[in-house]
């Protein structure tokens, strides 16, 4: 599961990333930039397959457009990689509504005892990495507001990420991300490229509890908290 994030970068250097612009009046109206810890409803930075030029601005917790209401979307942040293709939801939107999500970093809690530590994870290659997901459009029936939203993609964890949680984001390398946009590759070739992140390129780091709640919007929420059992990150890179 992949159910808390961040976006700490500023927009030009979001878009000098992804080759693309932000819609100025998303920004205006929406302003989610940064964001130490992101969470299921907010808005999100996202780049989709129809118009892979500009980064628009999304809901996270995708809601399908055939969905009677919006609360569905809480449901349905995450979309495992190996059902994509027998969930209506998501198979009917591999086609042309794939999606990347931009981020810097991503929370995990591992159970230590009886309790839930915070980590967050990087990539050491990236300053920013891009997420495959998937979005789609809902018009609200009372209202008839048209809403954007998204879900994560998750794939079974890599070596570093399995001392921690089973699952994490399927992050694309930087030369599948233009393959996974390709409107013209098809669905089957598209979900070869969700595979785990090396985890050489990857490195996790004990955060502060106040993550837990996701009012915390501080700047300190990234730092390293340091770890009770010894550094988790030279733990991991034995693997």
């Amino acid at each position: 599961m992949c159910g808390r994030s961040s976006l700490t970068k500023t927009e030009k250097e979001i878009e000098a990333r992804f080759k693309a612009t932000f819609y100025s009046e998303e920004l205006e109206r929406y302003n989610p930039l940064p964001n130490y810890n992101v969470a299921p409803t907010q808005m999100m930075p996202v780049i989709t397959q129809d118009d892979a030029q500009h980064i628009r601005i999304l809901r996270w917790g995708l809601i399908p457009f055939w969905a009677k209401e919006s609360a569905i979307g809480a449901k349905m942040i995450n979309a495992r990689s190996e059902s994509l293709t027998e969930k209506t939801a998501f198979k009917n939107l591999l086609k042309s509504h794939r999606c990347i999500i931009p981020m810097d970093g991503f929370y995990e809690w591992k159970k230590v005892g009886k309790q839930k530590v915070p980590y967050r994870m990087i990539t050491i290659d990236q300053d920013i990495f891009g997420v495959a997901g998937l979005w789609d459009s809902w018009k609200d029936p009372t209202s008839d507001e048209i809403l954007h939203s998204f879900t994560v993609i998750t794939v079974g964890a890599n070596k570093l990420m399995e001392a921690i949680h089973d699952r994490m984001p399927a992050i694309l390398t930087k030369a599948n991300e233009r393959i996974w946009l390709d409107q013209e590759i098809k669905p089957q070739d598209a979900i070869q490229l969700l595979l785990p992140y090396a985890e050489q390129d990857m490195k996790a780091y004990r955060v502060s509890p106040k993550i837990n709640s996701v009012k915390e919007r501080d700047s300190d929420l990234i730092d390293d908290f340091g770890d009770a059992e010894g550094t988790i990150t030279t733990q991991l890179s034995l693997f």
